[in-house]
């Protein structure tokens, strides 16, 4: 059995805050405890939680005034950062009518990841214990969305199962994946790639396109309190999408 390395305290203390953020004691614009007052409660050094302050500080999680105190940021858990743009209001704007089929929906655990998926959400082998082995840490959709009875983008997602647990419960042909992980977790930053690349089988399947025929390929990482939520990837029939923005 391989054993779990020990949670660095500062993080223990990271933890804590956050916990108390999400769960809503510690509301947007609300000072948090003293550095003094979290020292004497995890039973460590000021120079340790002032560690765990500074990094959620850069995450824009807190917000250190000089002589006041340190309080929950008001920009990030007041509004989404991140737009996430929804294609079924997309589609619906555009006077098209819409469908989402699930295709798959599944829980995975640690053991069944592979190299990309340990690498986006930060998650190694050797430190997963035996016998968490079974427990879901990532849950995994892929969702056709359907515009007029023509299949117009295929989306495979991954969230952290432990940062939006009921994630994996939602029907998916009535919830949209982005209004729902926007509508529960603040959102503060993301990055994405957009790319050309040959549909494979599975991906041509579900699109109805000849296999190997180019595919635009949306992939997008976003993340809240400076981890990763979510994963995914959007494959559009190249014939049939294209990405338009104003400057």
């Amino acid at each position: 059995m391989t054993k779990s390395k020990p949670i660095p305290a500062y993080q223990r203390i990271k933890q804590a805050i956050l916990s108390n953020i999400h769960q809503g004691t510690w509301a947007a614009g609300t000072a948090i405890s003293t550095e003094m007052a979290l020292a004497e409660e995890f039973g460590v050094s000021r120079m340790t939680v002032n560690r765990a302050l500074k990094e959620l500080s850069e995450e824009r999680v807190l917000e250190r005034r000089q002589g006041s105190g340190t309080f929950v940021a008001q920009q990030q858990f007041n509004h989404t950062f991140v737009e996430v743009r929804n294609i079924a209001e997309d589609l619906k704007s555009a006077n098209r009518a819409y469908e989402a089929q699930v295709i798959t929906k599944r829980a995975l655990s640690a053991d069944m990841l592979d190299d990309w998926l340990r690498h986006k959400f930060h998650i190694e082998q050797t430190a997963v214990p035996a016998d968490t082995s079974n427990t879901p840490v990532i849950y995994e959709v892929k969702i056709l969305h359907i515009a007029d009875g023509e299949p117009i983008q295929l989306e495979e997602r991954w969230v952290d199962a432990k940062r939006v647990p009921q994630f994996i419960d939602q029907d998916f042909t009535v919830v949209n994946t982005s209004d729902y992980l926007v509508a529960k977790i603040p959102l503060e930053r993301g990055s994405y790639t957009i790319s050309a690349k040959p549909a494979n089988a599975e991906i041509a399947k579900a699109l109805q396109i000849p296999p190997q025929s180019p595919a635009l390929v949306l992939c997008r990482q976003t993340y809240s309190a400076g981890q990763s939520v979510t994963v995914v990837r959007m494959w559009h029939a190249g014939e049939r999408y294209q990405f338009t923005g104003e400057l």
